[in-house]
């Protein structure tokens, strides 16, 4: 900011006349407005303009307005962090309200019991069902599978058909017959 002072002829007797204005080209400061803040630190730096009336002040006035401007842009920010941290706050509040939810008592929880266990229920009820619906699928779409000595023992292994008059020259009796030696 630029303050421009022009010194009445009875300087300093009499207070010189100040204005504030912005540097041309400035980039606009996110804590400080002057076109609003102007007329409060002009303001300010009366009772310094008071305090050194007969002597030069203007190294004074600078101070007191560089300190008055910058107590004001801590003051905002003070402020915006403020209100950030009560924004977090109220967030962490609104989020913390899902840990808080009904007192546990004997007559709650077997309230919550019976509800738990007839839901169990209904899902054991629903998985069972929806597994004997696949196994009645599974069923019809595959025929069971015989094991090797359920089709020998119902007679339906047929693994090599003999033709008649083919024989390999041994038969049951021959085989049962055969003896088994052991090699030491």
């Amino acid at each position: 900011m630029l303050l421009t002072v022009k010194y009445p002829e009875e300087y300093p007797d009499i207070a010189p006349v100040l204005n504030l204005s912005a540097p041309q080209n400035a980039i606009p400061h996110s804590y400080l407005n002057l076109a609003e803040d102007k007329t409060e630190l002009l303001h300010g730096l009366e009772a310094t303009i008071e305090e050194n009336l007969g002597m030069a002040m203007v190294f004074t006035l600078v101070s007191t307005l560089k300190d008055a401007a910058e107590q004001l842009i801590l003051d905002r920010k003070q402020a915006a962090a403020n209100a950030h941290e009560e924004a977090v706050l109220a967030a962490e509040r609104e989020e913390n309200k899902k840990f808080h939810g009904t007192p546990v008592t004997p007559e709650t929880f077997v309230s919550w019991r019976e509800g738990f266990l007839r839901e169990m229920e209904e899902i054991r009820v629903r998985e069972e069902e929806e597994r004997l619906a696949e196994l009645k699928k599974a069923r019809i779409k595959e025929p069971a599978k015989l094991t090797g000595r359920q089709l020998w023992e119902r007679g339906l292994a047929q693994g090599g058909v003999e033709e008649e008059g083919e024989d390999d020259g041994f038969s049951v009796e021959d085989i049962r017959k055969l003896k088994i030696e052991e090699s030491l």
